[in-house]
């Protein structure tokens, strides 16, 4: 096999004839803003999911500050999340006027673990906000049985995890799902997210507030913004997520294949990505966990060769300078999160891989051992 470097990036958008000619068909159509296709995408995407309803609005950090604020999250209330995720999860609830209360993480997914939560549950708590990291289904079904005992909403926060799936049920079809269509993710509309949920009113107030809080043309009864997707963005969106199923099996069979080959190798201080038995794991990344002391040396040794790495994410929210400004998340007992912020690294498992690119980045790993 050949050591020569190649160019591997972390991540490769997919964009093809089917998305330029959706695009076109929209810029044709003279209706660029929300209308037509964007309904049409949010009731495909809806199904997709297994959800009632789809709002599509302008990001993934919309998505999240939307859901919360059609759940009435408020100033004063509280959010029990994680602290070991985009800094967005955390501060969308602060753009709610709310605090975030952060609970530590279940080691062996990096997800919120739920028997962290119930501890931190008070009278101020208003919401419950795992995150599905890394396109690993967090533990959702016990986060729903928490919720309902005392009476919170559940906002999952499925930004990275598109056709992910716990217990046999696609993630955003267990509370109020978030989903974000950044570039890099598992698919996109270049810019965008949508809110997924079984709940009409969490809907019709969802559908409200993405559009400056008017009812009806000129009437705002409530507060909102302009979270809107467009119709070009919602016509790629079609396209891809026609493709979504293929990705990400063309991702788990990548992700299989890279795993066998690095445990085949035995590197020592390198551990692949779990998978909870009976979950779908649709590795938006493959996160694999470095002993500290030698992550720096085996990422500089990787970019050497020409892969792409990333750490997702090298510290935790509470421990960031505006968290710390802003007085949130002081005293957080994390001990988990903060380990994992140390040894996590990221390589490429996008669809565009060949096998000779997956074969290649496991002999380098193998070789830096």
């Amino acid at each position: 096999m050949t050591t020569a470097p190649r160019s591997i990036s972390i991540a490769r958008p997919l964009v093809s004839d089917e998305e330029k000619a959706a695009v076109l068909a929209v810029l044709e159509s003279g209706q660029l803003a929300q209308g037509s296709r964007t309904e049409a995408f949010e009731k495909e995407f809806a199904a997709y999911v297994g959800a009632k309803h789809g709002v599509a609005v302008n990001s993934g950090t919309a998505a999240l500050i939307v859901a919360l604020q059609a759940h009435g999250v408020g100033p004063g209330d509280e959010v029990i999340t994680t602290p070991f995720s985009f800094i967005a999860t955390a501060t969308s609830i602060i753009a709610c006027g709310a605090t975030p209360v952060f609970a530590d993480i279940d080691p062996f997914d990096f997800n919120l673990d739920p028997e962290k939560v119930e501890a931190l549950i008070t009278d101020r708590t208003k919401a419950v906000m795992p995150v599905h990291l890394y396109g690993h289904p967090a533990r959702i079904a016990e986060f729903e049985t928490l919720c309902d005992e005392h009476g919170l909403a559940l906002v999952e926060d499925a930004a990275q995890a598109h056709g992910a799936e716990h217990q046999g049920k696609r993630v955003g079809a267990f509370g109020t799902g978030c989903f974000s269509f950044y570039p890099t993710k598992n698919m996109t509309t270049g810019e965008g997210g949508i809110i997924t949920t079984n709940d009409d009113e969490v809907a019709r107030m969802a559908r409200i507030i993405r559009n400056h809080g008017q009812e009806r043309r000129y009437y705002h009864e409530h507060f909102g913004l302009n979270w809107r997707m467009t119709d070009l963005s919602a016509a790629i969106g079609s396209a891809q997520l026609a493709k979504l199923e293929a990705w990400n099996e063309a991702r788990i069979a990548n992700a299989q294949a890279l795993a066998a080959a690095v445990e085949a190798a035995e590197i020592v201080g390198v551990e692949t990505p779990r998978v909870r038995p009976g979950d779908r794991h649709v590795f938006h990344q493959f996160t694999i966990r470095v002993a500290p002391e030698k992550r720096e040396a085996l990422q500089k040794a990787l970019a050497e060769a020409g892969v792409g790495t990333a750490i997702h994410y090298p510290l935790c929210i509470n421990e960031q300078p505006i968290m710390k400004e802003l007085g949130v998340g002081a005293g957080a007992d994390v001990p988990v999160a903060e380990a994992a912020s140390q040894s996590v690294l990221s390589l490429p498992i996008h669809p565009s891989l060949t096998g000779e690119d997956v074969a290649y980045i496991a002999e380098c790993l193998a070789r830096f051992a």
